[in-house]
């Protein structure tokens, strides 16, 4: 027997999205971000890193300039007006006290009551290796949920003006092989699949077909399989750790 995934609560008015590359959003939640935005729903997005290696045809001092202007415009499709990068470098993420601090920040400066990540285990549902940029910045994302709301943690913060917010109801993981929440896709899909192509130079990097049909297939095979569990709509299914 199939367990339903329950509707994600909106009971929220601010999320905040970190996630490790440029294109990580897209690949995973960008038809939910759609829809909250047009709900009125505000959201930000926050990039630990600007994706400068990920394409092994260009070096670095040029990509991540190009990736970081894909990835504003790739925002704008969906609604998302601010997008922060942390300079974190590409590929060697290291998870600790410094990746921590630099979310917990986010958090602080953005006070959100959702807050939005990548999957953060070792596998993707134990058939492909997960990177270890998408493991330490998700699991930095759920500590730092914690850490955010406490005055004796990084307490150089709250000297900057960044006085603890402890209004994080919820850590929503996209991309999970446990997911227990959806987000119904349908009103904001046509516009993922426009946002994920704002980043044409890393899809054509990646696959020789053509970009358009890449992308409507990639994230048409996703949400289908999510909306199996979701009363049969197409849905972005995230697994959900209340606060």
């Amino acid at each position: 027997m199939i367990t339903q995934l329950q509707p994600l609560p909106d009971d929220w008015q601010r999320a905040l999205a970190v996630v490790a590359h440029p294109d990580d959003l897209e690949y995973g939640c960008s038809a939910a971000v759609a829809a909250w935005t047009d709900a009125g729903r505000e959201v930000t997005y926050v990039l630990a890193t600007r994706g400068e290696a990920g394409i092994a045809t260009l070096d670095p001092a040029t990509c991540g300039p190009l990736r970081e202007r894909e990835q504003r415009a790739s925002a704008a499709v969906v609604g998302v007006g601010t997008v922060e990068f942390l300079d974190h470098r590409d590929g060697v993420i290291e998870y600790g006290l410094a990746l921590r601090r630099d979310i917990a920040a986010a958090i602080r400066r953005h006070r959100p009551e959702l807050v939005v990540t990548l999957n953060h285990r070792d596998t993707w549902g134990g058939a492909a290796w997960n990177t270890p940029d998408h493991v330490a910045v998700g699991r930095a994302t759920l500590d730092a949920a914690a850490d955010a709301g406490n005055r004796w943690i990084f307490p150089d913060l709250a000297e900057q003006g960044l006085e603890p917010w402890n209004g994080v109801r919820r850590v929503a993981v996209a991309g999970s092989s446990s997911p227990t929440h959806a987000v119904d896709a349908t009103p904001g899909l046509e516009r993922a699949v426009r946002s994920l192509l704002e980043h044409r130079s890393y899809i054509e990097a990646l696959t020789d077909l053509d970009p358009e049909v890449y992308a409507r297939d990639f994230l048409a095979e996703t949400t289908t399989a999510a909306g199996k569990r979701f009363g049969g709509i197409p849905a972005v299914a995230f697994e959900v750790f209340d606060r």
